[in-house]
């Protein structure tokens, strides 16, 4: 094992611990993207969870920790469409307020854009 700080994510351990919950919040979108899409609509379980996950890989890359590998930019691009298609076809009939509407929209692209940034400046 192989330690280079007192941190508690400076070791080939927590990098590895790491590694497993990074996978498994990507497997989760993943599954959720290749499921039925009724499970993302915005009053679903995924409809809600999808973007948490995301978010949630935001904040461990940020941390720059070893461990932590994104998924590649495009398939974020192609998680983002599907999640908005389904998003756009399904939210009005949940009748929300328009502003709700608009700075949801813009919040849930905002998460999908600044996800496949941060992967895209990893690979370079």
């Amino acid at each position: 094992m192989g330690t280079w700080g007192a941190g508690n994510f400076d070791s080939d351990t927590a990098a590895d611990h790491l590694g497993d919950l990074v996978g498994r919040l990507t497997a989760e979108v993943t599954e959720a993207m290749a499921g039925d899409p009724v499970g993302l609509e915005p009053d679903e379980y995924w409809g809600v969870t999808v973007p948490c996950n995301l978010e949630l890989l935001l904040v461990l890359d940020r941390q720059g920790w070893v461990g932590v590998t994104l998924p590649p930019p495009e398939l974020i691009r192609t998680w983002q469409e599907k999640f908005l298609a389904v998003w756009e076809a399904t939210i009005d009939g949940l009748g929300p307020k328009p502003a709700y509407k608009d700075e949801r929209r813009a919040v849930l692209n905002e998460t999908f854009e600044r996800l496949a940034e941060a992967s895209a400046g990893a690979a370079e």
